[in-house]
């Protein structure tokens, strides 16, 4: 039976980037991966928490990304925690580097993805947030539930 394409298949997701970070722009990336680090992600066996990415010569590189070892898998045995490249266009690394280039400016991992049986990383430009901040939006959070929670109430 041949896979079914339903489009995009989010895999893994970085929750936590949204909450430390204000997210400026995002962009979508090819990953190289090697061996069996393809089937272990499509079973979600992989952690963006503490990932990053830098531009190094002209190539932007993924640190920090887990990608646990697919247990079936006979080849060679790779370093989970290893650097993947991304595969992005010329002039959208040329906009991470200046981007990343600013102080408080760092490139985050979003989430992974398979887009037509490719997969996908989702990486953006992002600004760190203070304690403040993270209080003030937890408390938005929190009226906005609230809110609704009365719209939902008057409703009924």
């Amino acid at each position: 039976m041949a896979p079914s394409r339903r489009g995009d298949q989010v895999v893994i997701t970085n929750r936590k980037a949204r909450h430390d970070y204000f997210v400026l722009d995002s962009f979508e990336c090819g990953v190289v991966l090697l061996g069996a680090e393809v089937k272990s992600i499509r079973g979600g066996r992989a952690n963006l928490q503490d990932g990053y990415a830098r531009v190094e010569d002209g190539e932007v590189w993924l640190y920090g990304m887990h990608v646990s070892p697919y247990e079936f898998s006979h080849g060679p045995d790779l370093d989970p925690v290893r650097k993947r490249k991304l595969l992005l266009h010329r002039s959208q690394i040329e906009e991470l580097a200046r981007a990343s280039a600013e102080k408080g400016v760092t490139l985050v991992p979003t989430r992974v993805y398979f887009k037509d049986g490719r997969a996908k990383v989702e990486l953006a430009i992002a600004r760190g947030k203070a304690r403040y901040d993270k209080r003030q939006t937890i408390a938005e959070r929190d009226a906005r539930r609230e809110t609704e929670r009365h719209l939902k109430e008057m409703n009924r």
